[in-house]
């Protein structure tokens, strides 16, 4: 194999760092995942220098880097905003790691990875404008167009998960609190802990896992099984707004929550009543490549397979 035609992924996540390397055709070489130094930037920077560096190694070449990772860079200074791992935030992450690894390195948003290996060779491989969400612990999602990420020009493309639910009825505002600030996000909604904070008014308890709510409606319980219809129908409401501003040839849906099929049942139907047209016919699909969409995205930062 020529080393110049591999592709390093790193994927940083809050709690662990995912690596991978392909080769130009997207088969995998090496791939490794350790844990996340929390709270400690330098320690971040070490680790994944030196996970590189033992995918390198696995692989038997040195390649290319590519990075996704929670938040945005600046345009101008550089400077990480928006992490929710904190102390990325204000910090050279790129320059610094460039730095450590004497080469050039890429970075994206985590959600914008996943729309650039989705749309690669994913769930939405052939699809021209691929928009990419994540539902999880946080609620984000990502643009790819023919392959390639849609950063933006503020570099806040696809930052979905902090605008307001659509179309909020009176028992919805203003919503709860979010971390960024501002009341009623799409993530204080569709995360996992949104979902189970929704639950817990309803029950008049404190709030579970959003895991738990899920396993009670699957045991018949009915105030469960109404919180996760609450929940589907604001996930179709949220869908249907950007499809009526981008209208892309597919939505990819990632993240664990995605993989809950009472939570994405019967998309299409809920967002008819929402999307400006007398049809949808946007297809809606699960990721192809599950967790490791977003590190094989972050390879593919440095050229997609001919």
């Amino acid at each position: 194999m020529d080393p110049a035609r591999l592709r390093i992924g790193i994927d940083l996540g809050g709690t662990k760092i995912a690596g991978i390397a392909l080769d130009a055709g997207g088969a995998v070489r090496a791939e490794a995942r350790i844990p996340t130094p929390r709270n400690d930037y330098d320690a971040t920077l070490g680790a994944i220098v030196a996970l590189v560096r033992r995918l390198e190694r696995d692989a038997g070449g040195v390649g290319s880097v590519g990075i996704g990772m929670p938040g945005a860079i600046t345009p101008g200074s550089g400077l990480v905003k928006n992490a929710n791992s904190v102390w990325l935030n204000g910090r050279t992450f790129v320059i610094d790691i460039e730095a450590r690894l004497g080469r050039p390195v890429r970075a994206e948003n985590d959600a914008n990875c996943l729309a650039v290996s989705e749309a690669v060779d994913g769930a939405g491989a052939g699809a021209r404008v691929v928009w990419a969400i994540i539902l999880g612990t946080g609620v984000g999602s990502g643009i790819a167009i023919d392959g390639v990420a849609l950063s933006g020009a503020n570099r806040i493309a696809g930052e979905w998960g902090h605008n307001p639910l659509p179309a909020p009825r009176d028992d919805e505002r203003p919503g709860p609190s979010c971390y960024c600030g501002r009341h009623g996000c799409i993530e204080t909604w569709l995360s996992g802990p949104g979902l189970a904070a929704d639950h817990a008014c309803r029950v008049g308890a404190p709030a579970a896992t959003g895991e738990a709510v899920i396993a009670a409606a699957r045991a018949g319980d009915a105030i469960a099984s109404e919180s996760i219809t609450r929940y589907r129908e604001r996930l179709a409401r949220s869908i249907a707004g950007v499809i009526n501003i981008l209208d892309p040839d597919m939505v990819v849906l990632g993240g664990g929550l995605s993989t809950v099929p009472e939570l994405t049942a019967d998309l299409d139907a809920l967002l008819l009543p929402h999307v400006f047209s007398d049809e949808c016919r946007t297809p809606i699909r699960v990721s192809h490549h599950g967790d490791a969409s977003g590190v094989r995205g972050a390879a593919w930062l440095w050229g997609i397979p001919a």
